[in-house]
């Protein structure tokens, strides 16, 4: 498996011993050398060179930090939560034309830095009581101050999956996808079930088809806004496709030759092939070998 995939490999310690250490965030905070990533809500902003821009720790800003770890030469590097009344597009386009000016590490430190500050702008009040919570643990939870419950940021577990039927493998495309794009199929984990079950009753719910010998492939967090995307593969019984439209606009079984053609951008490929950040394109560039 190539290392890392897309939003993976960030190059901090993630310092948990400091988020509980009072006297410590204290001191890193301090630390004249402390960075701070700087956001445009929650949309990264391009430094000099294209990648990250950090600043120093500003004294006269109120919000709170949010620790993001420590460099190899134990440099703290922060973020502030989103201001308070400020609107969050999770959804953002906008970061799709900025990524590819960052490299690997720098996105995935991004990625993580985007889903806690939109996590934040999420949960300024309790879900137990309702009443307003406080950022705490080194920005990596809130207390509520009347109910003392505490919130921790959660991640959605998603299944991502080829599904595989006679030397081919499904692929399917939503309606609001740019035109001839064509992805794997995926679906949110529900209570109550395994990640192969989500497999399976995604695969049927969407495209009709029933499926076996559910397998794991490789993960990957995808910040919009925080998702665990878990890639597996699943062997078709039968190619037969019974399309949900409401949640799939068209869907069609590709042969390896078809998702290399896709892989390599050739003109006359089938579909247009997901972007390098995504894992679905290392599940078709593992399954087309």
């Amino acid at each position: 498996m190539p290392l890392p995939l897309g939003f993976t490999g960030a190059w901090l310690d993630r310092a948990d011993q400091l988020r509980t250490n009072a006297e410590g965030f204290a001191a890193a905070v301090a630390d004249p050398r402390a960075r701070c990533l700087l956001l445009d809500g929650i949309d990264c902003v391009p430094g000099e060179g294209g990648g990250l821009c950090w600043e120093a720790l500003d004294p006269a800003d109120e919000r709170a930090l949010l620790l993001l770890g420590l460099d190899d030469a134990g440099i703290p590097h922060f973020v502030r939560e989103a201001p308070a009344g400020v609107r969050i597009d999770a959804r953002s386009r906008t970061v799709m034309r900025l990524l590819p000016l960052l490299s690997g590490p720098e996105a995935a430190l991004y990625g993580g830095a985007r889903s806690l500050v939109d996590w934040h702008a999420r949960h300024r009040f309790c879900a137990v009581c309702g009443s307003s919570t406080d950022v705490f643990r080194g920005g990596w939870g809130r207390r509520c101050g009347s109910c003392n419950a505490e919130h921790f940021p959660r991640v959605d577990p998603v299944v991502i999956m080829l599904a595989e039927c006679e030397g081919r493998v499904l692929v399917g495309r939503q309606g609001g996808f740019p035109p001839g794009f064509f992805s794997a199929l995926a679906g949110f984990v529900e209570p109550g079930e395994s990640l192969e079950e989500a497999v399976a009753r995604e695969l049927f719910e969407e495209a009709g088809i029933r499926v076996s010998d559910v397998t794991y492939v490789a993960s990957q967090p995808w910040p919009f806004p925080s998702s665990l995307m878990i890639g597996c593969r699943a062997v078709a019984t039968d190619p037969a496709l019974t399309l949900d439209t409401t949640e799939i606009e068209a869907a069609m079984w590709v042969n390896k030759a078809e998702v290399r053609a896709a892989l390599a951008g050739d003109m006359g490929a089938p579909f247009l092939a997901p972007p390098t950040l995504a894992i679905a394109r290392y599940l078709l560039e593992d399954w087309a070998g």
